[in-house]
């Protein structure tokens, strides 16, 4: 029996030992992207590219979800909670010193959230980031803003992670117009379809469905917006990293 019978490679390993599947990657943890995006990204064909996708969602590294914008479009999202475990698994497999470690937001850096009505999402991932990380300035704002706060959002906040929404209130993207980020993170899939100029931000996507489209009564879509808070401070602890395709939909 030789060493490789012995000793498996882990799937992650297998997995990311594809160039292209890197690169998929490399793309994906930068932002949610579109099968026609990563084609463009990697310059290969997209039968491949879905080939690849198909395999990385196999192995529980990428999934997808409908784009709440265009129900035909899908975005694809790197799950990097997952990888940076297996990651993690991997180099400890190898040698216990190996363990990683994770990568800060960078010091006194400006991050705004957008997404359409400013009553749910963004005020979430303004709220969870301030309170995950000191020394961030953190704004949010909306294309169409709501006249208030939805009540699951500072629900969920209050009971899950003892933050508190106060008397805050949606505010529109004239707000913040002024004013230059280090990054700008779209989570709603019809705000980035609108182009603007963010300047040198790293622009980055998260394509979070509403939560308050989930049910007919507060009630009902409680539970999505916990779950969307869960998912929005499991991506706060990844921050987002600079591609060409970032810089491009700047403009």
């Amino acid at each position: 029996m030789g060493t490789t019978d012995r000793v498996p490679v882990p799937l992650l390993m297998r997995m990311t030992a594809h160039p292209l599947r890197w690169a998929l990657m490399t793309e994906l943890a930068a932002s949610d992207r579109r099968v026609r995006e990563l084609v463009q990204a990697v310059g290969e064909p997209q039968n491949l590219v879905s080939y690849h996708l198909r395999l990385l969602r196999s192995a529980g590294l990428v999934d997808a979800r409908r784009s709440s914008f265009d129900g035909r479009d899908s975005y694809y999202h790197l799950d990097l909670s997952r990888c940076a475990a297996a990651f993690g698994d991997a180099a400890v497999a190898l040698h216990p010193a190996l363990a990683p470690s994770g990568r800060p937001w960078p010091k006194d850096c400006s991050v705004l959230f957008l997404c359409t009505g400013n009553s749910a999402r963004s005020p979430m991932a303004e709220a969870l980031l301030r309170h995950r990380v000191t020394g961030v300035r953190v704004a949010s704002a909306g294309s169409h803003p709501k006249p208030r706060i939805h009540p699951n959002a500072a629900r969920a906040l209050r009971e899950d992670y003892g933050i508190d929404l106060g008397a805050q209130r949606p505010q529109a993207l004239d707000a913040v117009a002024d004013r230059r980020f280090d990054y700008v993170i779209t989570l709603c899939d019809k705000i980035r379809e609108v182009p603007r100029d963010h300047g040198r931000a790293v622009a980055t996507h998260w394509s979070l469905p509403d939560p308050a489209t989930t049910g007919d009564t507060d009630r009902a879509t409680y539970p999505e917006f916990r779950r969307l808070a869960a998912e929005l401070d499991t991506r706060i602890g990844f921050p987002p990293m600079p591609t060409a395709m970032s810089s491009a939909h700047n403009n």
